[in-house]
């Protein structure tokens, strides 16, 4: 579509048979890629305990890409502040920026931290109206999927225990990103009139996101400090309409941006046909259910392994949702559920996630969806 950019989420994903070394190699490997293939940006996720993930650090990971890189900006989507500082967070963005300056987006999201009240639901736009699950230009809405099977769940509970030191409390999610961009712009000062100065960090040239699955905190918080917003289509399709309303309606002009700016993700596996790329997705709805189980992401099977995986009707019903809205299928096909998502949510810009068990099939689907896109320009 003219004008709206195409973006990579990558989650570092460890296939089956593999390692973290392998993965990292071919992420990396994948942003020169794509790099080259036109995408405007390249982001990556943080997640913890899941064997088939091995993007635990994005600033780690990003400073091996920007050394691998030249032009692709590249960012985090998303840093969890619910264990971090905004001291620590605004000096490894820092350091990164020091030596590969104005291609960083700093990703801000509160995955590990403790839950917050929402605010009343924001005003729909008449594109967003919903009926039957779809929109009225066809995009799947699924209806809402609870995680609250994984509240207690051992092995969530491991991971907070994990990386919290022991006794630590998660800094309000809202002053945590005042604090970011306080050191980043080097007004920071405590209540005493202390100041603070972050080196490297401060005066940094970064874009500022933040990262949210609904209309609550996350989108009122970027849209309060009129920051840019990442609607997450991908993890909560059910909740992507109000998420992207909720930011516009909060939004407030800042020094950096006068209107609303909005990436939707998606979850995308491209092939020549359709049925080559469905033979490619064969593994997702497995992996997704070893993440809703709380067994934490496994190796992405082929799809061998996956159809030999035993499967029941509540496995079918807890991964649903994803399996329904990941756009699978030829360029053409997946191009056009992707207007479909653009129209639905106004998003300025889309940001893509792919995940097949070979590394070549994954650089394929971002060069024919990057290809078919461009057709459409």
């Amino acid at each position: 579509m003219p004008g709206i950019p195409l973006g990579v989420l990558d989650l570092v994903p460890v296939p089956s048979g593999s390692g973290a070394a392998e993965a990292l190699h071919h992420s990396i490997d994948l942003a020169r890629r794509t790099e080259a293939f036109g995408y405007a940006r390249y982001w990556f996720a943080e997640h913890h305990l899941n064997p088939g993930v091995a993007g635990t650090s994005p600033a780690v990971v990003l400073a091996l890409t920007a050394a691998a890189t030249s032009t692709i900006r590249l960012g985090s989507g998303a840093v969890q502040l619910g264990h971090r500082t905004a001291l620590s967070t605004v000096e490894e963005f820092g350091l990164i920026d020091a030596l590969h300056p104005g291609r960083l987006d700093l990703g801000l999201g509160r995955s590990a931290g403790g839950p917050q009240a929402r605010s009343a639901e924001p005003p729909a736009r008449d594109v967003a109206a919903v009926v039957d699950g779809y929109t009225p230009n066809g995009l799947r809405i699924p209806a809402r999927f609870s995680l609250a099977h994984l509240l207690g769940h051992p092995r969530v509970a491991l991971q907070q225990q994990l990386l919290n030191l022991p006794g630590a409390r998660p800094q309000d999610y809202a002053e945590q990103i005042d604090d970011v961009l306080a050191l980043l712009r080097g007004d920071y000062r405590t209540p005493e009139g202390l100041e603070a100065h972050a080196v490297p960090g401060e005066g940094a040239d970064v874009q500022v996101w933040i990262l949210g699955s609904s209309g609550g905190i996350s989108a009122e918080t970027a849209g309060r400090n009129g920051l840019r917003f990442a609607a997450n289509y991908h993890v909560s399709p059910a909740t992507v309409l109000e998420a992207a309303e909720g930011y516009r309606a909060a939004f407030k002009p800042s020094a950096d941006l006068d209107l609303p700016y909005v990436t939707v993700s998606a979850d995308v596996v491209v092939a020549e046909d359709d049925a080559a790329a469905r033979e490619l997705a064969t593994g997702y709805a497995p992996w997704v259910r070893s993440i809703r189980t709380g067994e934490g992401a496994i190796p992405y099977p082929t799809p061998a392994q996956a159809r030999a995986l035993p499967w029941t009707d509540a496995d079918r019903e807890l991964v649903a949702d994803r399996v329904e809205t990941q756009f699978v299928g030829s360029p053409r096909t997946v191009a056009d559920h992707l207007e479909r998502l653009q129209e639905a949510t106004g998003a300025d810009e889309l940001l893509i996630t792919t995940i097949t068990h070979g590394h070549a099939d994954r650089v394929r689907s971002y060069r024919l969806l990057a290809e078919e896109w461009a057709r459409r320009s």
